[in-house]
């Protein structure tokens, strides 16, 4: 098995124990952050969130709302890289109503069951989930008005492959809008924690690199429409989460990387030397037409 392969199969296998993990109680003494919690903080509102399954609530890990102010439109067609339990696959498939279409792509058997299930409960008939990587989607090139992403790209090990394929099967003049964690001059501590590796935090890459590779893929009119600096209230429950038996954050869940352990000792410590260098973004693009 390729080192990328083993990263795929480490994020694979810490989403599938997430997901099966059950949601505490509010309250609960020494229970991780409830499940889904940070959607409220991420861009979503009340009553998108009240229409949905609470499955696909509960279980979601995103760091943004990839929807907001987007411009998607009745009869589009979008796809959602890493779809997780569906909650924007299900919000695309409202906005795009009966002649538009949601696809949902995601590599892990057991986020794939519950977003199947959450589409079923919803009632909505136009939403389906594939199963496959975002390095190689199961989608036809050319055929599509929208890309998604939640917090997914920077989990990939090849993120040049990735920049690809969004350009492959976006329309010509189709657009892409990802919200995604990115992160300049890391620490070594960073870089080297095995526990950190492959994870929300060692995965991501600096912003001029992620919008470069887009550009290079063939993509234009790249850009960041949002931006959210990581202070040190955000950057605790963030890298908490990255580690084993850690408090689950909004991108990433706990045992991120299978249980490898972790040096770091004091998170405070931690958060404190990572201010002002890890962010947040939504990120624009078109395909040329």
């Amino acid at each position: 098995m390729s080192e990328q392969d083993k990263i795929r199969e480490n994020v694979s296998k810490a989403y599938a124990r997430a997901v099966e993990s059950p949601t505490p109680s509010p309250g609960d003494s020494g229970a991780p952050v409830q499940k889904g919690v940070a959607v409220k903080s991420a861009g979503y509102h009340d009553e998108e969130l009240e229409s949905l399954p609470r499955d696909a609530v509960e279980n979601s890990f995103g760091c943004g709302n990839p929807l907001a102010f987007s411009d998607v439109a009745e009869g589009d067609v979008v796809v959602d890289l890493g779809s997780g339990a569906g909650i924007d696959v299900l919000l695309a498939a409202k906005k795009v109503g009966p002649t538009g279409r949601a696809i949902g792509i995601d590599m892990t058997d057991e986020m794939i069951a519950r977003a199947r299930a959450n589409i079923a409960a919803s009632g909505v008939t136009n939403a389906e989930i594939r199963k496959g990587t975002v390095e190689d989607l199961p989608v036809d090139d050319d055929s599509v008005d929208w890309v998604i992403s939640n917090c997914v790209i920077n989990l990939s090990p090849e993120k040049t492959k990735v920049y690809a394929e969004i350009a492959r099967v976006l329309k010509p003049g189709g657009r892409m809008i990802v919200t995604d964690i990115v992160a300049s001059d890391l620490p070594s501590w960073v870089l080297n924690d095995k526990a950190l590796h492959a994870s929300c935090l060692a995965g991501a890459i600096d912003e001029e690199t992620y919008l470069d590779g887009l550009r290079k893929a063939g993509l234009e009119e790249v850009e960041v429409r949002e931006r959210v600096v990581y202070d040190q209230a955000l950057l605790e429950p963030f890298i908490a989460s990255e580690l084993p038996g850690g408090t689950q954050s909004a991108c990433c869940p706990e045992e991120s990387t299978g249980g490898a352990s972790s040096g770091i000792k004091n998170i405070a410590d931690a958060a404190k030397s990572l201010v002002g260098k890890v962010s947040s973004v939504k990120i624009f693009a078109r395909k040329p037409r």
